[in-house]
Order: C-alpha cells, then structure tokens, then sequence
C-alpha cells in the first residue's frame, strides 16, 4: 500500500486497520466524485443539484422539501438555496399543498428531466470507465460491505 495522500502519515503510523480503510474511501470518493463533477460540469450542475433532481425524477408526484433533504447522498445545510437555484433555472418547482400549507412540494419540471436525459449515458460511461473494470460480481460484494458499515453508523 502506498502512503496515503494528504494524511500526513506514513503507513507505519496509521492507528488501526479502520483507520486505513476509512482513509482509501475517502481518496477513493474523492477520485470518483471528480470524474462526476466533469460529466455534470456540461450541464452546469453541481452533484448535490443532480442528487436531487434524481430524486425527484423517482417520484414524479413530488415530495416534501424535507423528504429530499432526507434522501440526499451528502447532507447540505442549506437545502433551501440549493431548492431555489434549481428552481430559478426551471429544473424544479415547488408550491404548497392545499391540505397543509405547512408542506411545500418540489416537483421535477419538463426541462429537469430533459436535462437527466441528456447526462444519463454519459454517467453510465464514467461510472463503467471508473468501475467497470470490477466486474460484476466485485462491485456487488463492493456495494454490500459498504451497505453492511453504512448500517452501523446510520
């Protein structure tokens, strides 16, 4: 194993085997989050705006701001700005429900599923480019033992 970058440690002096393995997913998120970002770079979106229009694409009758919020992949304080961006570009809409105004509804628009559309294969590309080479049967004992470590600290 190569030193770890940025860490400031050398290999010998990693605390524990859970210190290393924590370490390599976050250099390894962080790799795969940049060719990400390049793909989602033509649509001038940012991976936390294509979290949530996928999410909303999921459930076309809309959900509760606060439900998006909860499903997000990385929490964002600031939901509500993040909201109001895709709204001001027509990707989303939002409005409050008649039987509790309490709740405000955001809705994928037209132009934000054309948008989906248009980055669906070139994700596919990048994410086989960076992961294909796994094979199938890798990635799904890869995605499990993350789900198992997932389940222990949600």
């Amino acid at each position: 194993m190569t030193k770890p970058v940025g860490s400031g440690k050398s290999q010998g002096s990693l605390g524990c085997p859970e210190e290393a393995a924590f370490l390599d997913l976050l250099r390894t998120a962080d790799m795969l989050s940049r060719g990400l970002v390049q793909v989602l770079r033509t649509e001038a979106l940012s991976s936390t705006q294509y979290n949530v229009l996928r999410i909303l694409r999921g459930t076309p009758e809309g959900l509760p701001c606060g439900e998006v919020a909860n499903r997000m992949i990385t929490r964002d304080p600031d939901v509500t700005r993040l909201l109001d961006r895709l709204e001001k570009r027509g990707l989303i809409s939002r409005s409050r429900e008649t039987t509790d105004r309490r709740t405000v509804m955001a809705r994928i628009t037209r132009e934000g599923l054309k948008v989906l559309a248009r980055l669906d294969e070139p994700v596919q590309v990048a994410h086989r480019k960076q992961l294909g080479h796994l094979g199938r049967e890798r990635l799904r004992a890869l995605s499990e033992l993350l789900q198992v470590s997932r389940s222990q600290v949600e």
